[in-house]
């Protein structure tokens, strides 16, 4: 029997998280997501970790839903993000949740996954991150034409309002396209999946809210040190990629092996960014072939499971 998912309001760093829960193992989990998501983008995963002994989180980000809102620029710097992490897992151990951290992020939430990775400020057992490269590479290599023409949008996120209202006009029709025109597979997007999307961005002042993470660390990265010379990272991380991403080059993985002491890297051809939920059988079977210690299948074409590594 599949484990539930429920919904509940966590405080935390100050905040308010609305925070989907699953599971009530041991070992705990915590599931970022990336923009235009929300916690709903790991609507497959959160079931498989509960099954594989998992106490999961998945909290809309700050600004996101119903998760608290602040109205400044600066209040969705990357330090604030990280601090929201913090104070995720201090609220899961205050209600017996102690066990050892697996942090799963995606996009937006890759950046903040892999920062706080490397950075530590509190202890985490394994890494599992997809379609976003880890920071050093894409400060090094995201400034070539091709990346750049990819990135267009970050740019443009930088004139106030104007993404904003082209977002929420039509009734968000925007944003799912967002989702629908960059899938490969859109049956797995259908209009119920793409109305809570649309929805979740025209809660009031939700959409500037998810902009301003592209705004506040455009104009100062309070991390930029780390990303320019890492550490080499110590925890064991499996990233995913869906080769088909619009937004993010697969060159920029190329070299993350340098910097990871324990990687392991699958990546799915004709799969798009939105890789956990596009290929979600694909993603899973990696994900507990991974955590088990168990070879990690490959994928091949429409990324459908191959044979094991």
């Amino acid at each position: 029997m599949t484990a539930p998912i429920e919904t509940a309001f966590i405080d935390a760093n100050g905040l308010r998280f609305e925070v989907d829960m699953c599971g009530s193992g041991e070992k705990f989990a915590l599931l970022l997501h990336g923009f235009p998501e929300s916690k709903h983008s790991w609507r497959f995963q959160l079931p498989l970790l509960a099954e594989l002994g998992y106490t999961v989180w998945a909290p809309n980000l700050r600004g996101y839903g119903h998760s608290s809102r602040p109205g400044k620029v600066a209040d969705y710097r990357l330090d604030h993000l990280l601090d929201d992490v913090s104070g995720l897992i201090d609220a899961a151990a205050a209600r017996g949740h102690k066990g050892p951290v697996t942090l799963m992020a995606h996009d937006w939430g890759g950046v903040i996954g892999w920062t706080y990775a490397l950075t530590a400020p509190r202890p985490i057992e394994r890494f599992i991150v997809m379609n976003l490269p880890h920071p050093h590479l894409f400060l090094k290599n995201g400034r070539t034409l091709a990346q750049l023409k990819r990135s267009w949008y970050v740019f443009f996120f930088q004139i106030p309002g104007v993404p904003e209202m082209l977002f929420k006009a039509r009734g968000g029709d925007a944003i799912g396209k967002a989702f629908y025109n960059m899938a490969v597979d859109k049956s797995r997007f259908p209009d119920e999946v793409l109305a809570h999307y649309r929805e979740n961005a025209l809660l009031p002042g939700a959409m500037r809210a998810m902009i301003n993470y592209y705004r506040a660390n455009f104009r100062h990265n309070p991390y930029q040190h780390v990303w320019a010379e890492p550490p080499k990272l110590d925890i064991p991380t499996l990233m995913i990629w869906g080769e088909e991403d619009s937004a993010l080059g697969k060159e920029l993985t190329y070299g993350t092996e340098e910097l990871v002491s324990d990687l392991t890297i699958r990546y799915l051809p004709e799969v798009s960014h939105w890789v956990q939920q596009e290929a979600p059988e694909t993603v899973n079977a990696m994900i507990k072939a991974w955590l088990e210690e168990k070879p990690v299948p490959q994928a091949g074409q429409r990324g459908k499971l191959l044979t094991a590594a």
